[in-house]
């Protein structure tokens, strides 16, 4: 069975030191749920996998119960070249996303192509129950639609997500800093009219004042624009 041997293959592939690295940086999931694979590894193996025909079988056996697996599938399911394969297999796969890694890491080479097909996943997606489905789709509006493709009304789309979840909200963030480096004109008034909730909002200007994209006077208005108080 192909699933048997994936997971021989990453065993095969196991660095110790680094899963205990990696499960560090990933604290909602438990230590023993990591092998511990460098992602060069995992996306060459992907690439392998993917042509395989009996590749389907990997794909269905859902959940997977590595984290090493998990990061497979979403590296696997990024090589797939036809748009409506490749949202088939994200539709089955992202109900059992369970972490930000597998998450931010899946972005399929296929999307760029079909931008006006994907935005209409993104609005579905955007309003999920599920905290890495909503998460998915902010990431694919900072990966696709915040450059040439650029509207104003996705800066809303992103602002009217309301969530207790810190995944959620720490994507948010990264959304509105990423869009204050490229489209910061149409960006800045949802900072200043303090339009996210606060913590997202402070998040969001931290990120940016970090980021080598804008400028430094750009950077001084934001911090003027943070809020000290959470009942200020």
């Amino acid at each position: 069975m192909i699933t048997e041997e994936v997971k021989k293959e990453l065993y095969a592939l196991q660095d110790v030191e680094y899963r205990d690295f990696q499960s560090g940086l990933i604290p909602n999931v438990e230590k023993d749920y990591f092998i511990g694979v460098r992602t060069p590894e995992l996306r060459k193996l992907a690439k392998a996998m993917a042509k395989r025909e009996d590749i389907d079988e990997f794909l269905r056996k859902l959940p997977h119960s590595t984290f090493d697996e998990n990061q497979l599938h979403a590296f696997i399911i990024s090589e797939i070249k036809d748009y409506d394969k490749c949202i088939s297999e994200i539709e089955l796969f992202l109900p059992y996303v369970d972490n930000w890694a597998t998450c931010d890491q899946m972005s399929p080479k296929v999307f760029k192509k079909n931008r006006a097909l994907l935005m209409e996943r993104i609005k579905e997606w955007i309003v999920s129950d599920k905290t890495y489905t909503v998460r998915f789709a902010i990431g694919m509006l900072m990966s696709h639609f915040l450059d040439e493709d650029f509207d104003e009304s996705y800066l809303l789309m992103v602002a009217e997500v309301r969530s207790e979840e810190y995944y959620i909200n720490m994507m948010i963030a990264w959304y509105f800093a990423t869009a204050l480096a490229k489209q910061y004109e149409a960006t800045l008034p949802y900072i200043e009219e303090r339009r996210l909730d606060i913590w997202t909002h402070n998040k969001a200007i931290q990120k940016s004042v970090e980021s080598r994209r804008i400028t430094e006077e750009q950077k001084e208005y934001l911090k003027g624009l943070k809020v000290k108080k959470e009942n200020g």
